[in-house]
């Protein structure tokens, strides 16, 4: 039996499980403040704040799960934790009442610093800044009398991927032949999350009464460095791999002293100075999923930007 669910926010994230969910064919309302996200006929687009109780309990009456894929108006602790923690639990209230579990992507952020590959039983205790406003959010879920779900991801990339380090910022200076400046060390390993696959195993999370009330790792690829993403780009574009260069996380602080959208980026700069790696072995195993090869994930990427004016 086809079912009903409520995704809030059309971004990568949200429009990618809305259409996930579209062509398996559930119904979905897609709540976002514009009304925007992807056409289908199975994709009803509505109106309105996710903060506002009526307008979320009325989206979610009836639905079977509820994916919270919104975003803050803006990039900055300050802004997180006014707007983030009051929307989220208008939506666990919401939620509850309807009987639906909550789903909702998570950062790694809630880390912190971390000195090797982080697991779903590493400690999230960050204590400053954006991170802190992380792991203050898994609390309130935790304690929370609607079950939930968080499924995180590293650095998104993949097809509707734009502001994002290897979206972007790296995709189309690949197509260009420009050269590619990276933050950070450009040869240290990464961890890069396909947004499908982070799309899929939290539809599989709603799906499955056993994953919930559980902290999961989105299904992710062996790690590689910025350098060798750059290099995948172009291999799967046909086109010469550009220069790579790096911009050292203290010029980033040093800038940031009088540009604040630099100031929030280096808050995070320590992602990339070093190996910063998830291992989602475990959730693959819970979930039954594996990722898609970076080579596909690539080539899906390449092709998705090559149709954008």
């Amino acid at each position: 039996m086809n079912s009903t669910y409520l995704v809030i926010g059309a971004g990568p994230v949200g429009a990618t499980i809305a259409q996930q969910l579209a062509d398996r064919g559930d119904r979905v309302r897609l709540l976002t403040r514009s009304g925007s996200g992807p056409v289908h006929a199975s994709i009803e687009r509505l109106h309105g704040d996710a903060s506002d109780p009526e307008t979320v309990t009325q989206a979610a009456a009836g639905v079977r799960a509820v994916f919270h894929c919104m975003h803050g108006s803006a990039y900055a602790a300050a802004t997180w934790r006014a707007e983030l923690p009051r929307a989220e639990q208008v939506v666990l209230e919401a939620a509850g009442r309807a009987g639906a579990v909550v789903v909702f992507p998570e950062s790694l952020y809630a880390y912190g610093r971390v000195t090797g590959p982080m697991t779903e039983q590493t400690p999230r205790t960050a204590d400053f800044g954006k991170p802190a406003v992380r792991v203050e959010l898994l609390k309130a879920r935790d304690a929370s009398v609607t079950p939930t779900v968080s499924v995180a991801a590293s650095d998104f990339y993949g097809p509707l991927v734009r502001t994002a380090h290897a979206g972007e910022r790296m995709v189309p200076t690949v197509l260009a032949g420009r050269t590619m400046w990276v933050i950070g060390d450009p040869d240290a390993p990464h961890s890069w999350t396909y947004v499908p696959d982070l799309g899929a195993a939290m539809i599989r999370s709603a799906d499955d009464e056993s994953l919930w009330n559980t902290f999961l790792h989105a299904p992710t690829a062996p790690a590689i460095s910025q350098r060798a993403l750059v290099r995948t780009y172009a291999e799967t574009a046909g086109v010469p791999a550009p220069r790579v260069a790096a911009i050292p996380g203290w010029a980033m602080k040093a800038i940031g002293t009088v540009h604040p959208g630099t100031r929030e980026l280096a808050e995070l700069a320590y992602q990339f100075d070093k190996p910063f790696v998830m291992d989602s072995t475990a959730s693959e195993a819970r979930l039954g999923m594996a990722p898609t090869p970076l080579e596909t994930g690539a080539k899906a990427t390449v092709d998705w930007w090559r149709t954008q004016a």
